[in-house]
């Protein structure tokens, strides 16, 4: 019977080739993430149940494990950004998909690419660049997170051509040294150079599935009649670790879709916008509010290094829109006067009535703003 290994590993070149060996035996792994505390590591290894965890020294058995099927290969706790996080569980064909369905649109050759691996394995924007690796057989290099600064040109010096960032690290780099990056986390920050591609994406559908509001092959897009987002593909996570497979019928009247949670329009031509959680729409004064598209608008201003909304309680209106912007110049923050004068795109009942200051947005461990940290 198949087992679950733990991966307790840095991010450096020993870790894919202990993903290779695990899958290629047959086994299921799941990722600890090595920033946690030992208190919160001991949660996760109760969380995931392994059989075994892998780590420098070598492999230790640490009990009996959950149950692994035949043709597991991937069992990776959710972002937990609508709800307490489950884990989903990943079929070797269906994350097999998933890394060919991104191969194939961006055109990879083994022969002339390599990817650069640097997000924390621990969520699956980080370990799909390695799945991608190990699967396809392209070339990898690695820089830890944290290392990102001094291990970028070591890997570009190895021959790295594409990546997989976050906002944040895409403002610390020169994104024209690559031939293409892969977005994900939260919304882009600035317009994008054009190697730079959004994607949008989930634990549950093994990565990213739509890159710059285009479906990847294979993968189909639906809204239900309240806009909710729709995805169905081979990619696909089997079930939650509870046994609960979220797959419903879809729009189409077809089984095999996965309810996102985000609410979305399709243009007729097929293309996506996202305009956020299903649970994060402000309701003010009766109107509807996406907070997302708020963003978009604000960080149109010169001023603002990054910017979240969300609401407060408000008297008369019921809930408030609520601006929380980092400036880029701390001394000469922008003001709602100047916000305005760049969001005209924006309904007078969606523009911020209130204005907060921040050093810093409370952010996830997978690089997307942590909404309801804010107040």
């Amino acid at each position: 019977m198949p087992r679950l290994v733990a991966l307790d590993l840095d991010l450096d070149d020993r870790f894919a080739r202990a993903l290779e060996g695990v899958l290629a035996r047959g086994d299921a792994i799941c990722v600890l993430d090595r920033r946690l505390s030992p208190t919160l590591k001991r949660a996760q290894l109760e969380r995931y149940q392994p059989a075994v965890v892998l780590d420098a020294d070598g492999e230790h058995e640490v009990g009996p494990g959950q149950q692994v099927q035949d043709g597991d290969a991937l069992f990776m706790a959710t972002s937990g950004s609508s709800g307490e996080p489950k884990v989903a569980i990943h079929t070797l064909a269906g994350l097999e998909a998933s890394v060919w369905a991104t191969t194939g649109a961006l055109g990879m050759d083994p022969s002339r690419h390599r990817w650069l691996a640097c997000l924390p394995p621990s969520h699956i924007g980080g370990l799909a660049v390695i799945l991608r690796s190990v699967l396809c057989s392209i070339p990898l290099s690695v820089a830890r997170p944290g290392d990102l600064d001094t291990g970028l040109d070591a890997a570009l010096a190895a021959g790295a051509t594409h990546t997989a960032l976050v906002p944040t690290q895409l403002e610390r780099c020169d994104p024209s040294r690559f031939e293409a990056i892969l977005l994900g986390g939260a919304a882009p920050l600035h317009a994008l150079p054009a190697n730079v591609i959004s994607t949008y994406g989930m634990t549950e559908t093994a990565s990213g599935v739509v890159y710059g509001g285009r479906a990847l092959p294979g993968v189909q897009l639906g809204t239900d009649d309240d806009g909710e987002l729709y995805l169905k593909g081979p990619m696909l996570l089997r079930c939650f670790d509870d046994g609960h497979d979220p797959r419903v019928t879809g729009p189409d009247g077809t089984p095999g879709w996965l309810p996102t949670g985000d609410l979305g329009a399709i243009s007729p031509d097929g293309h996506l916008e996202v305009h956020g959680r299903r649970t994060e729409v402000i309701n003010t004064g009766g109107e509807k509010v996406h907070p997302v598209r708020v963003e978009a608008a604000l960080r149109r201003h010169p001023g603002v290094k990054a910017v979240a909304v969300w609401k407060r309680p408000d008297p008369t209106w019921g809930e408030r829109v609520v601006a929380y912007v980092v400036p880029a110049d701390p001394i000469d923050p922008p003001n709602l006067a100047a916000l305005k004068a760049v969001a005209e795109v924006l309904e007078p009942w969606a523009f911020p009535k209130e204005l907060v200051l921040l050093e810093e947005l409370p952010m996830t461990a997978s690089g997307k703003v942590a909404r309801r940290l804010l107040d």
